[in-house]
């Protein structure tokens, strides 16, 4: 009887299984990204669904910016599961995170625009 397929296949069709806890570990870095996607979701939705007492403009666009930055982090935690699983299994190398700058400017700027909500309110 062969063993059934996992999936995804693109990812483990590829190479040698990998010692487990290597992908243990990946697994937890991935819901780690997905942990805190939820939060700039959360804090999204919340910003604008609480009707906070900030200039609306600017309390919509920090809320766009943290719902658009959460979208992205969740389609980039799967990305960067699957290519690290994947060169594991290969015996390659692993990528540094592709989201970590634009995360940390887009957060920096939905705090900007916060503030300035505040201030000029």
């Amino acid at each position: 009887m062969s063993a059934p397929s996992r999936f995804p296949r693109s990812v483990y069709g590829e190479g040698e299984e990998p010692d487990p806890r290597f992908s243990l570990a990946n697994e937890r870095t991935f819901l780690a990204w997905i942990r805190t996607a939820l939060a700039l979701l959360a804090g999204g939705v919340a910003l604008e669904g609480l009707n906070l007492a900030l200039q609306p403009e600017l309390r919509l666009a920090a809320s766009v910016l943290l719902v658009v930055l959460g979208t992205l982090t969740a389609g980039q935690a799967w990305r960067g599961w699957a290519r690290d699983e994947r060169a594991m299994r290969r015996g390659e190398p692993l990528a540094s995170p592709t989201l970590a700058a634009p995360l940390t400017v887009g957060v920096g700027l939905a705090g900007v625009l916060v503030l300035l909500g505040l201030v000029l309110r």
